[in-house]
């Protein structure tokens, strides 16, 4: 351990975790936390910030032990987390209040207060990011509201990783992906939009310096060495968003580099090496200097799998329930899934839309129905990608993660469905070896970003079935169509709804 190692950590939804690795490629060792996500009313999601401060205090010592390493031994620290969360804190240093989640929904009147105070097309051409519910303003603008004293003793607005860095250095800042997903920064002009803040009723000071991912932007202090057990004067880089540093991390480094996560959500993520924004999709910057991430987020994936097995089938596990469906032919007999079972983000932005089940007889059987939930998640990853080839964007290579990943039946859908082999990265630490690396990057411990390939391992390559492929292509256009044709019966569907909840 000469050459020393790095520190990665991931302030997560439900756990924060912490790894080191050496220079070599090699994880040494990797500790969690669970973390705790409150919900006082509906809609509300909230964490608190001080509970990942202690998590980190309690876990760090034990990776240290683990691994065999001593605190003068860590490089560097790198530090990612949830975007874009808004934590409020005071002139000491002490958050006032749980942060709001960038999942959070109560502001439905603020986002129509900014949309009725801008041009919202004009926004997004500024700021590459739709007035929507993960918005910083209409957030600050609501705790303005509802909670003035608190809004009144803010110093700080910052984000979760960059809280974690404060904590450690004493340095208020912001890496660049959580200015650029607060929809406050003007992503032309590398500046806050100064109409926006005043809508969020926010002032410029109230926004610490903004920072890239491997900048160094302070050294852990003596009473964050006190508490953690680093080494006083060790390197913290700034950081970077979760999803970014788990894209990069898994080997997205290049324009046309694609990751497709199969997790309890959908996301899919694209390396393009020049700025280009679409309404229907959500914007970046990549880790690597030069470089953006456009991606998507299907509101469920895995989500909706977990519920057909514990509604359905509880007496069986997920191998099983692949087994059963291993030999139902492509188009799963004429059934066809519309996945938008909690509405739809990307790229769509519908709330309203609904799961559809398409096709139905008395011939067909739980494997069809299970199979078909696997074609209509493959699907909506496939409309990323028309998208995509609507802009010219061609794709590389396709990587898949998330536990997902590990059904070679949900893969291998996949595959048939998109129409490109998908690389299974093996043991993937996730977003902490991501912000490791940056770190590495930070100060020096690497010469080039394509080093991050050293810790990853492609355990299997899935091809697609090109006969099967055809058939989905056929199938295609009406997965598309039964949207179209429903989405005004949605609409209609909410109002019945609404009313019903009103008598």
């Amino acid at each position: 351990m000469s050459a020393g190692c790095l520190l990665g950590i991931d302030i997560g939804t439900t756990a924060t975790k912490v790894i080191l690795v050496d220079l070599e490629g090699r994880l040494l060792a990797d500790v969690s936390r669970p973390a705790n996500l409150y919900s006082p009313q509906a809609s509300y999601a909230e964490e608190e910030p001080i509970e990942w401060w202690a998590n980190l205090c309690s876990a760090l010592p034990e990776c240290l032990d683990r691994a065999g390493v001593q605190a003068g031994q860590v490089l560097a620290v790198g530090v990612s987390g949830m975007v874009p969360t808004t934590i409020l804190i005071d002139q000491e240093g002490r958050p006032i209040r749980r942060s709001i989640q960038q999942n959070d929904a109560r502001t439905p009147a603020e986002i129509e207060f900014f949309k009725s105070q801008t041009d919202e097309a004009d926004v997004f051409r500024r700021t590459g990011s739709a007035i929507t519910q993960q918005s910083i303003g209409p957030k600050l603008l609501w705790l303005a509201k509802n909670e003035p004293q608190n809004f009144a003793r803010a110093a700080w607005v910052m984000g979760s990783y960059d809280y974690i860095n404060f904590c450690l250095t004493g340095q208020p800042v912001l890496e660049r992906n959580w200015a650029l997903e607060s929809g406050l920064y003007d992503l032309h002009r590398q500046d806050w939009d100064d109409h926006l803040l005043s809508l969020a009723r926010l002032r410029r000071d109230q926004l610490p310096p903004v920072h890239s991912p491997s900048e160094v932007i302070g050294r852990v202090t003596r009473q964050a060495a006190q508490a953690t057990g680093l080494a006083q004067g060790t390197p913290v880089v700034a950081g970077s968003a979760d999803h970014v540093a788990s894209a990069f991390s898994v080997g997205l480094k290049e324009n046309g580099d694609l990751l497709v996560k199969l997790g309890g959500a959908g996301d899919i993520l694209y390396s393009l090496d020049r700025l280009e924004i679409d309404e229907r999709l959500f914007l970046d910057y990549h880790v690597i200097p030069g470089l953006y991430l456009i991606n998507g987020c299907m509101a469920s994936s895995g989500s909706i799998i977990k519920w057909f097995r514990s509604t359905f089938s509880p007496d069986l596990d997920y191998p099983e329930l692949d087994a059963e469906a291993a030999e139902i032919p492509a188009g799963s007999a004429g059934l066809v899934l519309l996945p938008y079972f909690i509405g739809e983000k990307t790229p769509i932005f519908d709330p309203l839309a609904r799961g559809v089940l398409f096709g139905l007889t008395l011939q067909h059987t739980r494997p069809h129905i299970y199979h078909a939930i696997l074609e209509g998640i493959s699907f909506g990853f496939k409309h990323h990608l028309e998208v995509l080839a609507e802009r010219g964007f061609g794709v590389r290579m396709v990587r898949v993660a998330n536990g997902g990943a590990r059904s070679a039946l949900w893969r291998q859908v996949t595959a048939d469905v998109i129409g490109y082999p998908l690389e299974e990265v093996a043991h993937h630490p996730g977003s902490s070896l991501g912000a490791a690396f940056v770190a590495g990057m930070g100060v020096g411990a690497f010469q080039d970003w394509s080093e991050i390939e050293k810790y990853i391992h492609v355990a299997a390559t899935t091809y697609p079935d090109l006969e099967r492929h055809a058939r989905y292509q056929q199938l295609f256009p009406l997965y598309r169509q039964l949207y179209e044709a429903n989405k005004a019966n949605f609409t209609r569907l909410s109002h019945i709804e609404g009313l019903a909840g009103g008598e």
